[in-house]
C-alpha cells in the first residue's frame, strides 16, 4: 500500500469518528431525533396576571358582516380570489372615487362594480378620506349560523320594524326624537361591528375595571370586573349594563338592560336580549373579538360573529359631534320650510 493510500484511509477514519461524536444518540441507535415543539405564544401580562389587552385596536377588515349570496356555502376564499379582490379594490377606490362604507367595499370588489356610486347623498366624501381596508380569506364575520347570515327575525320583530319604517317615512323630522341616534350624535352602538370608519378602540384595564373608549361618537364603556348583579330591570341604557370576568386568558363581558327603539339590524339588541363579548389576544398584534347575540324577541336563534382587531400605533382624537349642533337646527328648520312650501302649493292648486 502506498504512502498516499495510507494517508487517505487515515483521513477517512478521522472523519467517521468526528461524525459519530456529533451524531445524536437517537440517530446512532436507529431512532429519529425528536423535533422540538413550537413554543406557544404567550400574551404579555398585566400586573394582576391577566393578559394585557390594553392599547389602541382597529377594525378595518373588508370582510362583510353577512356572507354574500353569490358565495353561499363558502366559508373561505382561495388565495387567488383574495388577490383578485385586492386588485379590484385598488382600481375601484383609488382616492378619487366615491367613498365606500361598510360592506360595500367588499361587495364592489367582488362584483367589480366599475362605476361605484356611494349611498352617501351629501356629496361631501370621496374615498381619499377613508382608511384602507384589509382583505383576508373569510367570506363573513358571522360564524354562527353556518350560512354566515343573520337568522330570521321573529314575526313580532318584523312587524315592529315595518311599523317603525313607516313612521320614519311619514314623520322623518317632526322633532329631535325622530332623527336617528347616530345623526343626533348621541351614542354609538354595541356590538362593535363597524369597520373602516372611526372603528378604533382604546382599551385600558385594571384588576377591577376595563374601559373601552370607542372612537365613533366618543362613547366610553366602563366594564366592572366583578360578579355583582346587573342594575334593576327597569333601568335601560343604550349600550347596556356590562359585567366582565376572566375565563382563562379570555375577558368575557355579559351585557343586559339594553334600551329599546332599534328594531333589527346588526347593531340591535332588544330590551330583553343578552350580549356576550369575548376578548382574546391571539398574538402580539391581534385581538380576537367574538360576539354572541342571544335575543329571542328579535331573532329566531342566537348568532355569533368574530372580528380580529389589529393593534395600532395611532391615537384616538375627539369625535367632534354632539347633540344640538348646528345640523340639528338646520335639519329641523329645513323640514319646516318644506312643509310650508307643500302647504302653500296645496292651497294654490285647490283654487
Amino acid at each position: 500500500m502506498t504512502h498516499r493510500s495510507v494517508s487517505l484511509l487515515g483521513a477517512l477514519a478521522v472523519a467517521v469518528a468526528l461524525v459519530c461524536l456529533v451524531m445524536p444518540v437517537s440517530a446512532q441507535s436507529g431512532k429519529a431525533a425528536a423535533t422540538p415543539a413550537a413554543k406557544a405564544w404567550a400574551p404579555p401580562r398585566a400586573p394582576d396576571g391577566h393578559p394585557d389587552i390594553s392599547g389602541v385596536w382597529a377594525h378595518n377588515a373588508a370582510t362583510p358582516f353577512e356572507r354574500p349570496k353569490e358565495l353561499a356555502g363558502r366559508e373561505f376564499l382561495t388565495p387567488e380570489e383574495v388577490a383578485n379582490l385586492k386588485k379590484n379594490a385598488a382600481e375601484l377606490f383609488n382616492g378619487d372615487t366615491d367613498a365606500a362604507f361598510g360592506d360595500s367595499v367588499f361587495l364592489a370588489a367582488l362584483r367589480k362594480t366599475d362605476n361605484f356610486k356611494s349611498t352617501d347623498s351629501t356629496g361631501n366624501y370621496n374615498h381619499f378620506w377613508l382608511v384602507d381596508r384589509d382583505f383576508d380569506n373569510r367570506t363573513s364575520l358571522i360564524t354562527v349560523p353556518k350560512d354566515g347570515r343573520l337568522p330570521a327575525m321573529t314575526e313580532n320583530a318584523t312587524k315592529a320594524q315595518a311599523v317603525a319604517a313607516e313612521h320614519r317615512k311619514a314623520h322623518p323630522y317632526d322633532g329631535p326624537e325622530d332623527i336617528d341616534l347616530s345623526l343626533r350624535c348621541i351614542t354609538g352602538s354595541v356590538p362593535m361591528f363597524g369597520a373602516g370608519y372611526n372603528n378604533y378602540y382604546q382599551i385600558v384595564q385594571s384588576p377591577t375595571f376595563v374601559g373601552i373608549n370607542m372612537e365613533m361618537r366618543h362613547d366610553l364603556r366602563v366594564i366592572p370586573i366583578s360578579n355583582r348583579p346587573h342594575v334593576a330591570s327597569d333601568i335601560k341604557q343604550f349600550l347596556g349594563d356590562p359585567r366582565g370576568h376572566w375565563e382563562g386568558d379570555t375577558l368575557v363581558v355579559e351585557s343586559t338592560n339594553f334600551r329599546g327603539g332599534r328594531t333589527g339590524g346588526r347593531g340591535s339588541v332588544s330590551e330583553t336580549g343578552r350580549l356576550t363579548e369575548k376578548f382574546t389576544r391571539v398574538d402580539q398584534n391581534t385581538l380576537k373579538y367574538e360576539v354572541t347575540v342571544n335575543d329571542p324577541a328579535t331573532y329566531t336563534q342566537p348568532f355569533t360573529a368574530v372580528l380580529f382587531l389589529k393593534q395600532s400605533k395611532d391615537q384616538l382624537y375627539e369625535y367632534a359631534c354632539h347633540e344640538g349642533n348646528e345640523a340639528m337646527s338646520g335639519t329641523l328648520g329645513g323640514e319646516r320650510v318644506k312643509e310650508r312650501n307643500k302647504a302653500a302649493a296645496t292651497k294654490t292648486s285647490s283654487k
